[in-house]
């Protein structure tokens, strides 16, 4: 159900769905999902490949493909510069341009097929901040020059002149974090930022992530499939399967007292260092992420659940309940399985 915006939002998702059309049938890779985000507030989407989270904030940015390929329906509001509520999916092509990295800007997954392969890493910075603020060229890439030695990269006036390829993986995602923060954006969607990237300089990024947010109060919508990274950034957690949102709480409600099955298993199969003399083998989730165009009926975790109860979880999608004040859940058997009395 869509509502009128809280007043201390600053991006708001109501009841967002998106269809992709194709020669092999409809697919509904999102169905309505809503969720809040509040100024400084580091929200984390969480879920197995094909959850639809990267889909979630393509929706958001209006990245999807245009219809009649793709079809957006819900609706996201984003507060504005000026307090206003701005309905981004209603909003005329040029003025969503304009808040694309003004507003709100995007870090994608790989940055290798993010930047220009051709353009120096000067121009790509340059160009992002010359569209959104103007100035002269020399002061244009000072201020790129600026962005670069904010975000770790040392000689950053000669990386100027330097092309992805010269880079490592570690500082192409910095490029892409420099890009991303040069107009000041409210809000910063970080898809999968170290997922390529090694612990150490995965560990570099996040450590970034949080001193920049500090200083700058952005707002973060955090996606990733790692619960390690989520325990150390996130302020509140969405868990996503087949395009829904099947728990929502705070970060430390959701790791000590998961309400849905498929939380719990997400948390089981987390790799933990344990000093014991026995070998504990790592749990997994059983089976995999159903095909979108062929959803079970009722819950579409049933298939993969151990607590599943045939005739009751299988025969209609369960609503997402308060099972605890900003703590959602979507599974009829929550109230069980908080019990303690799953059988």
């Amino acid at each position: 159900m869509i509502t009128a915006m809280a007043p201390d939002a600053l991006l708001q998702v109501d009841d967002l769905a998106v269809r992709f059309h194709g020669d092999a049938g409809t697919v509904a890779a999102l169905n309505g999902v809503s969720f809040t985000v509040r100024p400084g507030e580091t929200v984390a989407l969480v879920g197995e490949s094909g959850s639809g989270k990267s889909v979630t904030s393509l929706a958001i940015m209006r990245l999807t493909p245009p219809p009649p390929g793709c079809r957006v329906t819900g609706r996201v509001m984003l507060r504005g510069a000026a307090g206003e509520a701005l309905d981004l999916l209603a909003l005329p092509a040029e003025a969503m341009r304009s808040l694309r990295g003004s507003r709100i800007a995007m870090i994608f997954q790989e940055p290798m097929t993010s930047l220009n392969p051709v353009l120096t890493i000067g121009d790509q910075i340059a160009e992002a901040i010359a569209v959104h603020r103007g100035g002269a060229r020399a002061a244009v890439l000072d201020a790129a020059a600026e962005l670069l030695d904010l975000v770790g990269i040392p000689e950053p006036r000669a990386r100027l002149s330097a092309y992805p390829h010269h880079l490592s993986g570690g500082m192409r995602q910095r490029v892409m974090i420099a890009i991303a923060l040069s107009c000041d954006p409210a809000l910063l969607i970080a898809d999968e930022p170290t997922t390529a990237l090694d612990v150490t300089v995965q560990a570099q990024i996040l450590d970034l992530l949080r001193r920049l947010q500090q200083r700058t109060g952005m707002a973060v919508i955090f996606i990733t499939h790692n619960l390690g990274v989520v325990a150390e950034i996130a302020d509140r957690v969405m868990v996503m399967y087949a395009g829904r949102v099947v728990e929502q709480a705070p970060r430390r409600a959701l790791f000590r007292s998961p309400l849905m099955p498929y939380t719990a298993g997400l948390l089981r199969s987390v790799p933990r260092l344990q000093v014991t003399a026995a070998r504990v083998a790592l749990e997994a989730i059983p089976g995999n992420v159903p095909d979108p165009t062929d959803l079970p009926p009722g819950c579409a975790f049933a298939p993969r659940c151990g607590h599943v109860q045939v005739g009751r979880c299988d025969a209609a999608m369960p609503a997402l309940e308060v099972a605890e004040p900003d703590h959602l859940v979507r599974c009829l058997r929550w109230r069980d399985l908080a019990s303690g009395t799953p059988g």
